[in-house]
């Protein structure tokens, strides 16, 4: 191992144990804060399931890494799996907290979004059961995908059959990448469309502040601006697993070994941003954070 792979791996195995850190963090207090009051906020609910998430998928990050890293000629299918199952989740999680930050702050007037401000309260649970679901049926094609790969396996070791093997390869390559593109690309979109919702109500409304003269930073605009900081770092999230979709398109064009632990130093990096800026987006969670700093200080 050259030390230049070595200083990355090293850098790694940081971002991921700051990441297990914070969604432990974010878990307990909210949990307790659960236990405690017997309820949670809606943007506690998506931030705890998302914490959750984020744990479960970095530790599947971590054994799928090691794994394949020093033993290439395995599948590992079963940590593969569990990660982009816990991928797909948190793009759901993330799209669904964009949509409540939209209706949330948004100053539209619109019949359908005074009705989905009202609603969106009890609407997050069963929005999360759905994000659930959808992401279970999701992963559904990337079983089927293990299953045809063995077979493939199989068919190598068949005389006079290396060719319509390959064609068959490349054709289940070309669908699973597809699958992934769809995958993460309709959440995505819903992603794409409450910021974009969120920009033009921002737009709106400084509008609407310049013509009647308020120079002032008021509440309204305070929370578009902080929903609109806190949407652009999942947008830079989204925006790599895309760039991860389109190395997977040419991946027979380099060899990404080399290159393999850089990228996840630069995926995983994001992500622990990400999750510091999740925890300051909850009023729980500051409260929390401000008393440990605060004992801390005192100490």
């Amino acid at each position: 191992m050259i030390p230049a792979q070595l200083f990355f791996i090293i850098i790694y195995v940081l971002e991921s144990v700051t990441i297990l850190v914070q969604s432990s963090l974010i878990v307990a207090v909210l949990g307790r804060e659960w236990v405690q009051v017997k309820r949670l906020l809606p943007v506690d609910m998506i931030l705890t399931s998302l914490g959750i998430s984020h744990f479960c998928r970095q530790w599947a990050s971590i054994l799928f890494n090691f794994c394949f890293y020093f033993n290439p000629n395995h599948s590992f299918w079963y940590l593969s799996l569990t990660w982009e199952f816990f991928n797909i989740f948190i793009f759901w999680l993330t799209s669904l907290l964009a949509v409540f930050y939209c209706v949330k702050v948004c100053s539209f007037t619109h019949p359908i979004f005074l009705w989905l401000r009202w609603r969106i309260l009890k609407l997050v649970p069963w929005l999360l059961l759905g994000s659930l679901m959808i992401s279970c049926l999701t992963i559904i094609p990337s079983i089927i995908r293990n299953h045809i790969q063995i077979q493939f396996i199989n068919m190598v070791h068949l005389p006079g059959n290396s060719t319509m093997t390959e064609r068959l390869r490349m054709f289940q390559k070309h669908m699973f990448t597809l699958y992934r593109t769809l995958a993460l690309g309709l959440p995505f979109l819903l992603f794409l469309a409450s910021t974009i919702l969120l920009m033009a109500s921002l737009s709106q409304h400084l509008v609407q502040m310049k013509h009647h003269s308020t120079g002032h930073c008021n509440s309204s605009t305070k929370a578009h601006f902080t929903a609109v900081r806190l949407l652009a770092m999942s947008f830079i999230i989204f925006t790599s697993h895309f760039f991860i979709i389109l190395a997977s398109l040419i991946e027979s064009a380099f060899d990404r070994r080399p290159w393999f632990w850089i990228w996840e130093v630069f995926l995983y990096g994001i992500v622990s941003i990400h999750s510091t800026s999740l925890m300051l987006r909850s009023p729980t969670l500051k409260k929390v954070l401000k008393v440990k700093c605060w004992v801390l200080e005192a100490a």
